[in-house]
């Protein structure tokens, strides 16, 4: 094989490399759109329920324990989900060099 073989066969190595990383740099990207997109939605719902509860109960300050209560648990759901890094199962075989 000649050098300019070898060149093009590496470049083309290179090339299905970078492909693949983009690939799976895309589906990651629409994973963490989706969480998003969810965990957005959820706290919609949570602040128009806990809006409902305080008009409910203006002088209550139990409806604001509460609210602190769902933030701390989406702090521990997110963290959790950073910690396990989303599990998504790609780029575990992706090297970049």
């Amino acid at each position: 094989m000649s050098d300019q073989d070898e060149r093009v066969e590496e470049l083309e190595s290179k090339v299905e490399r970078l492909e693949a990383t983009i690939q799976g740099l895309t589906e990651e990207l629409v994973e963490v759109h989706d969480r998003l997109e969810t965990l957005e939605t959820s706290a919609e719902t949570s602040a128009t329920s806990a809006d409902a509860t305080n008009a409910e109960t203006p002088n209550s300050g139990d409806s604001h324990a509460r609210t602190d209560e769902n933030d701390e648990s989406k702090s521990e759901e997110s963290q959790n989900e950073d910690e396990t890094g989303g599990e998504s199962g790609l780029g575990d075989d992706i090297i970049v060099a």
